[in-house]
């Protein structure tokens, strides 16, 4: 879905490439030689390949899991080997030829930092192609002419390989007085979160495989926990920061590039607005909207039922309210799931799996708000946001790749799970107040918006002072999901709340709902006859055509080694 190239992404860096000035003068300058090769400039080109490839793997994964819409009827249609190209090249095209050169550069010359941080993002890539494809080229990949078609290496063997990577980053940062990157824009060349990262990809991959090894996910938690050093607090915080340049390159986040400027862009997934504003009851049984719910959506017009009827596309039925239209499947789930729009009062997306043709309903839908995307805070505005990238936080959003609420919310998994012994509930707790902060603090962003004057029965409010959730009102949303915790499937809960801090991350929302099926009330297809939820992706078409020992899979419903089949998933 937000395939990124490296001009997309060239100006995260422009000003800050540095080259090594090692050279000897008296060689031609014109030969590239492992003595005079820039390890600058190919650490920079990684950094950036690298921030492409995690668009590539998150974006299929967030759409069948309904964070993001799926625009197709049913899962055989959406997921094609083409789906995979993207990633595909990313990794085996630029990515892993450039980290091996790096790696046999900086080696030599007791560069550790750079060693280390390449390993670890390495590590990364691989974990990513596995979830998304099981087996995949590895131990023959990269040899050349020596092997032009390498066989496949079995995930699990693929997992334990990046293991070993971490491990060995783990240990080189542990011991080097080396100096860090000069442009590192993941950590600035801190060796220290660098260590924590890898640790913190530890734990995640024992979460990711605790269902066949409970007993080593277990082990593997308590130790990172128990050494302290993991992602632990936002400063660690593992994410791609995109910036504000419109043009030549364009810098911004493609969530802003989709829904502010001239194009009507996505569609927002109708279930994932809808969880956000009446996903949660208080005692009198109303809902009280999520506290991120206006940095995460902008909605573009207030009422969601009174629009002109040829903008809507609800396929079983004309308008979104007609009680003879709405699915008879969805109830049978949830009879509260939304139908054709996500709620009342003004936020419009589509259903799961709603293919329909494209009505003129641009100035309608809802829009990517200011978290992740740099976007609009809702402050009520009800205003088109397709204005030439002048609105908003201007793009200067994140990838969330790994953010220090996904690490409270997996040990609150483990704990329920694994049993690590540690208190669930208070790192449920923590990991919302730690996303609901993340967002917050994306308000300097948006300052003018913020200060906005609105007129409420004759007087003068900010949008600061009427939208901006108070500390108030965050503890009272989070004392209604500690009760559901007290009273209910505390998994549900926990998973649910890792599923809304992931907003802008849909490989982990892929990976969570294979391992555990929940959310337990995820929106069901839009046609009964949706098809088998695609446990796994094809193998890119490119792939299949190019490499002689390779063949496609017979089914998207055959499995990645970690996954034992026990979660319910449609």
């Amino acid at each position: 879905m937000k395939f990124i190239t490296k001009l997309f992404l060239l100006a995260l860096i422009v000003g800050f490439v540095a080259c090594d000035s090692d050279l000897d003068l008296q060689d031609n300058p014109n030969a590239v030689t492992p003595d005079n090769a820039s390890v600058g400039d190919l650490y920079n080109s990684i950094q950036i390949d690298f921030a492409g490839l995690f668009g590539s793997v998150e974006g299929t994964g967030g759409q069948l899991t309904r964070m993001y819409h799926m625009g197709s009827f049913n899962y055989e249609a959406h997921t094609e080997p083409a789906t995979t190209n993207g990633m595909w090249f990313s990794a085996y095209s630029s990515l892993f030829p450039d980290m091996d050169a790096l790696l046999a550069l900086t080696e030599a010359r007791g560069l550790d930092v750079h060693t280390a941080s390449v390993k670890i993002l390495k590590a990364y890539t691989l974990m990513a192609l596995v979830d998304n494809l099981n087996d995949i080229p590895f131990s023959e990949a990269g040899q050349g002419t020596d092997i032009v078609s390498p066989g496949r290496d079995g995930g699990a063997a693929v997992y334990a390989a990046a293991g070993t990577l971490l491990d060995e980053a783990i240990s080189l940062l542990a011991s080097t007085n080396a100096s860090g990157p000069a442009n590192d824009f993941y950590y600035g060349g801190d060796a220290s979160k660098w260590s924590a990262l890898a640790n913190t990809l530890k734990l995640r991959a024992a979460m990711t495989t605790r269902l066949i090894d409970p007993s080593g996910a277990a082990a593997t938690v308590n130790a990172v926990v128990s050494s302290g050093n993991f992602i632990s607090n936002a400063s660690g915080d593992f994410q791609v920061q995109f910036g504000t340049q419109r043009n030549n390159p364009n810098s911004r986040h493609p969530f802003y590039n989709n829904h502010y400027e001239a194009i009507d862009g996505d569609y927002l997934s109708n279930y994932y607005m809808w969880l956000f504003v009446e996903g949660n009851l208080n005692a009198d049984g109303i809902a009280v909207p999520d506290p991120r719910t206006r940095y995460y959506f902008y909605r573009q017009v207030e009422e969601s039922l009174t629009q002109d009827p040829t903008t809507y596309s609800c396929h079983f039925s004309t308008l979104p309210d007609d009680p003879d239209g709405r699915p008879a499947h969805f109830d049978l789930i949830d009879e509260r799931l939304p139908y054709c729009v996500a709620t009342e009062n003004g936020y419009i997306g589509r259903d799961h799996g709603n293919g329909e043709g494209i009505p003129p309903d641009g100035p309608t839908r809802s829009h990517y708000g200011l978290y992740p995307g740099g976007g609009s805070f809702d402050g009520n505005q009800f205003a088109d946001t397709r204005n030439a990238g002048t609105t908003g936080g201007l793009g200067s959003g994140i990838f969330p790749i790994m953010l220090s609420s996904f690490v409270d919310f997996m040990r609150a998994e483990a704990a329920l799970t694994v049993g690590t012994g540690e208190d669930a509930r208070a790192l449920l707790e923590s990991g919302m107040r730690a996303s609901i902060a993340k967002a917050k603090s994306f308000e300097s962003k948006v300052p003018t918006e913020l200060a906005e004057i609105r007129i409420v029965r004759g007087e003068e409010f900010t949008v600061e002072d009427l939208f901006v959730p108070t500390a108030e009102d965050i503890d009272a949303y989070i004392a209604i999901v500690l009760n559901n915790f007290d009273n209910g499937d505390k998994l549900d809960v926990v998973m649910t709340e890792y599923y809304k801090a992931l907003w802008g991350n849909g490989l982990e929302s892929y990976n969570n709902y294979r391992r555990t099926g929940l959310p337990s009330n995820m929106a069901p297809t839009l046609e009964p006859a949706g098809g088998e939820f695609s446990t796994v992706l094809f193998y890119p078409q490119v792939h299949v055509d190019r490499n002689a020992n390779a063949t496609q899979r017979s089914s998207r419903t055959e499995r990645v080694f970690w996954d034992d089949g026990s979660a319910n998933v449609y």
